[in-house]
């Protein structure tokens, strides 16, 4: 009766009697039997407690103590008396035909929520790749319902096609789906077979300066708002002071050149965070030339811009940077000002509300981490499968 209370309180396995446990070469083999009970025929429905025979199963279980376990049950089979059928009974932790436990199924679900290999996983599990993966393969995720507020981002999967799609609702912090391809003939058939009132519950919706993502979602979601990412503004306005710098650089010494190179970070911050000490050296980095410091001076009215609180001070911020691009008059500044003034009106939307593609590239650099720790997933159902979970609450 003690060992019945160990068996199911410790080891987890209700219905089982542990007879002893032995322990060979770092593997722990615990010995089971079944207490006779009625059990009822899955052929005819009718209950019976004859013995047919009896069979010694082995099956895999989860570690123990950071050792690997497997149990061997001494399992009944049963005769109906009724019709002569003959089955095995039924255990609570084990299925029918499996050789795992429900525990070491489970745990290999849970395994798959991180970016683990499947080879890793298996290892994990004393399992080989080929089981774990048939485990996993019993997840999938069905087509999701559109939120409020969609985004929708590309990222480079090499699942099937180079490139991926990937679409997640930005307030509640979820991935909804994962498309094939990046082909706006594709991505129209997705969206297309939603219903017009399924795709006008989206009333907001993120991207990146995308031409083909635009005239994608003004052709599917006609009641939704555009909004362009701040990231991806922001972006183009380094690139532009970092192209001025490394032009400078290449006229510089080979030592005056590496502390440039070293110290770029402080000419692409804003101003407002730097130290002291980061202050003194920017002011000597600007006085090496003129056409730095304007570079510098239009930077900082751009990053001016981009942190506007609101709407109005967006506007009114937009029309200083617009006036300091055209007084220092540097290329690199002139085509980030014409970008703006192209997507103006999504820009300035994003100043209106706090939507942005920040969640939606966490989930993109959490991709990039399972490609390379798995070196690469081809299949493409498998791989959507495989972000779906992981990224699942």
């Amino acid at each position: 009766m003690l060992y019945d209370n160990y068996t199911e309180d410790l080891l987890g396995l209700k219905g089982a009697i542990l007879i002893k446990i032995e322990e060979v070469e770092n593997v722990k083999h615990i010995y089971l039997k079944t207490t006779a009970e009625a059990m009822v025929c899955p052929h005819c429905h009718f209950e019976t407690k004859k013995v047919h025979a009896y069979r010694n199963q082995i099956v895999k279980d989860t570690e123990i103590g950071g050792l690997q376990s497997i149990l061997h049950i001494h399992k009944r089979r049963y005769r109906c008396k009724s019709y002569g059928h003959t089955f095995y009974e039924k255990l609570p932790f084990l299925k029918r035909y499996q050789r795992l436990t429900q525990r070491v199924m489970v745990k290999v679900i849970n395994d798959y929520r991180h970016e683990y290999s499947t080879k890793r996983i298996a290892e994990m599990n004393h399992l080989s790749p080929g089981i774990a993966t048939r485990i996993f393969d019993r997840i999938s995720y069905p087509k999701p319902k559109f939120p409020k507020v969609l985004s929708i981002d590309e990222f480079k999967g090499n699942a099937g096609r180079k490139f991926q799609c990937i679409l997640t609702d930005p307030v509640a912090h979820q991935v909804l789906d994962i498309l094939p391809t990046k082909k706006s003939e594709d991505i129209r058939a997705y969206f297309g077979n939603y219903s017009i009132n399924e795709r006008r519950k989206v009333k907001y919706l993120v991207m990146d300066m995308s031409q083909q993502f635009r005239d994608i979602i003004l052709s599917c979601f006609l009641e939704a708002q555009i909004f362009t990412d701040k990231f991806h503004v922001c972006r183009y306005g380094i690139w532009a002071m970092e192209k001025i710098r490394k032009d400078f650089q290449k006229s510089l010494k080979p030592e005056d050149s590496k502390w440039f190179k070293r110290s770029r970070w402080i000419m692409i911050s804003h101003s407002r965070n730097l130290k002291e000490e980061d202050i003194n050296q920017l002011t000597i980095m600007l006085s090496y030339s003129e056409r730095l410091r304007n570079a510098y001076y239009v930077k900082e009215a751009f990053f001016g811009f981009m942190e506007s609180r609101n709407l109005e001070e967006a506007k009114d911020k937009l029309m200083h940077l617009r006036l300091a691009v055209h007084v220092v008059n540097l290329p690199e500044f002139t085509a980030l000002y014409a970008m703006i003034k192209r997507w103006e009106p999504y820009i300035l939307r994003a100043f209106s509300s706090g939507y942005t593609n920040g969640y939606t590239e966490g989930c993109n650099n959490k991709i990039k981490v399972l490609k390379k720790n798995c070196y690469g997933v081809r299949n493409f159902n498998r791989f959507r499968n495989r972000i779906l979970h992981m990224m699942a609450a």
